[in-house]
């Protein structure tokens, strides 16, 4: 069965994957497409709605991304944001100006509740701005459907033709009501049923990779994390022992990991397939030495993990098909396609220009980290496992701040470790989206016992997330804090001072580096 489908139309916004992500929580399937996309490719589609996405750019400008107006007289529901409503608003008629005061943040935003976007929002609630141009004549046949103390036209909307437009951001989980909004959206102006279900995506995928593979041999690059783990598990159900995994530890690893992954992919472990373990730390360690730029040390990360196997390939003879385990946050920050670029990922960024292999094969592309974890609990996958703190693919390596040493790479796992079970003694850890101890580059004065010491300062981090493409600081208990930094000062050897990283994201990104 086909499923129904939304389109999000890419303007170059950061958060258009979020878009997607947000969309399929409602159980329906949505693909994101660039605006470039014609009229008769997006009628072959036949989707239930459409939406525009936010961007960087304004209407007026001439380079900026525009759509051609016969888009809205297709007769289907469309949702313009951010961007995606002032382009609509412009190409229909209205008229888009500079903001005399631009919006950035938590805004709060009065509703018309008798809008169909807005039934069951609060009346006046807390919405996601971020805009420098502003809607301040809407087009003919539309009403305002919100506003706030500066934004005349916050949302809009023409129920006849079944268009739609919000200034700011419902997708974004700083809008408080904004999953209700793209639900009216969704359900009530689209029509939808909500057929996009997890269980249909693991089993029409291990299909799809059984035809795509054939009898064809397949290299998995197992890291041990979610993403990398439910992909292996994927392709295991798939092919069996066509598969092979490669787990390369780079001593950039969590305390104890490497044995703790062997223990599950290894020979004794559940899955059929063939498990490889390489220990290549001092590789690593040669590699890195006298680097401290984050964007080179992921690339010669990456680099280095495809160079290893390549080598591991060449070993089991022929390998047609090379497994990684990409999610859409990983695609849509490594910049490919229209929006800007935040850093590059391991899985998408740093592959040398020749590859050994037929292939590059990403079953998990399409989904967000949630979706990736209800995957693995469809295949069956222990809860501890599918429930695994996510892990960068490099690892340590942009957790510590300058050069990496073997030195450095000691004194964060320590420090991670305790973190790590402290948290989870105070039983805080489970509403957590991620947390991590990472080593800054700042050393300082400090005194233990009658000695001055000049040692390295840690830094923790926990935040609450749900996709992990925003994200806000944990508020984590103080006494249990004071703990952690107590028993890492006394018990990690070069530490002497302990911080706490009070940042969200936007504007700071979850990782350090």
């Amino acid at each position: 069965m086909k499923n129904e489908m939304i389109i999000v139309l890419d303007f170059g916004g950061q958060y258009n994957q979020l878009i997607a992500r947000r969309v399929r929580e409602c159980n329906v399937y949505c693909e994101v497409k660039p605006y470039t996309m014609s009229l008769d490719e997006i009628k072959a589609l036949n989707p239930k709605g459409i939406i525009f996405t936010g961007g960087p750019n304004s209407v007026y400008d001439e380079t900026s991304p525009h759509y051609q107006k016969e888009i809205f007289e297709l007769g289907i529901p469309i949702l313009g944001i951010c961007y995606g409503s002032q382009l609509m608003a412009y190409t229909l008629g209205g008229v888009v100006e500079t903001a005399p005061v631009s919006e950035y943040g938590h805004t709060e935003v009065t509703v018309d509740t008798g809008d169909v976007i807005f039934e069951g929002v609060s009346e006046n609630t807390v919405c996601w701005m971020s805009h420098t141009d502003y809607i301040a004549k809407v087009p003919e046949g539309f009403k305002i459907t919100a506003h706030t103390s500066v934004c005349p036209a916050a949302a809009m909307s023409c129920p006849e033709k079944k268009l739609y437009a919000t200034q700011f951001h419902p997708e974004v989980m700083h809008t408080k009501e904004g999953m209700k909004m793209l639900s009216n959206f969704v359900y009530k102006v689209c029509g939808c049923a909500g057929d996009w279900k997890m269980d249909s995506f693991v089993e029409t995928t291990i299909q799809s990779l059984r035809e795509k593979i054939g009898n064809g041999k397949v290299l998995c690059a197992l890291s041990g994390g979610v993403d990398s783990s439910v992909a292996a598990v994927l392709l295991s159900k798939a092919v069996g022992k066509q598969l092979t995994c490669v787990f390369v530890d780079h001593g950039l690893l969590r305390k104890n990991e490497g044995d703790e992954v062997e223990a599950v992919f290894g020979p004794e472990g559940p899955y059929e397939l063939n498990f490889i373990r390489v220990n290549a730390q001092q590789r690593y360690y040669s590699k890195l030495k006298g680097v401290t730029d984050p964007e080179t040390k992921r690339k010669i990360i990456g680099e280095e993990f495809i160079r290893v196997f390549e080598e591991e390939a060449k070993k089991i003879g022929s390998v047609d098909f090379l497994v990684q385990g990409t999610i859409y946050p990983d695609v849509i920050e490594s910049g490919l396609g229209k929006s800007a670029v935040i850093k590059s990922h391991h899985n998408v960024g740093g592959l040398p220009d020749v590859v050994d292999f037929k292939e590059i094969v990403e079953p998990l592309r399409m989904l967000f980290k949630d979706e990736v974890r209800k995957a693995g609990l469809e295949l069956g996958m222990p809860e501890y496992l599918v429930f695994r703190q996510p892990f960068p693919g490099p690892g340590l390596g942009v957790r510590i701040v300058g050069e990496v040493t073997e030195e450095k790479v000691r004194i964060v796992q320590d420090a991670d470790y305790i973190y790590r079970e402290e948290l989870h003694k105070a039983g805080v850890d489970k509403d957590l989206g991620q947390y991590f101890a990472a080593l800054t580059n700042m050393r300082s004065v400090g005194v233990m016992g009658d000695f001055r010491t000049y040692d390295y300062a840690i830094a923790l981090r926990a935040v609450m997330t749900s996709d992990f493409m925003t994200a806000e600081a944990a508020q984590i208990p103080w006494e249990v804090l004071a703990k952690v930094t107590n028993r890492i000062v006394n018990e990690v050897k070069g530490v002497n001072r302990v911080l706490y990283d009070c940042t969200g994201k936007p504007p700071a990104t979850i990782e350090f580096e």
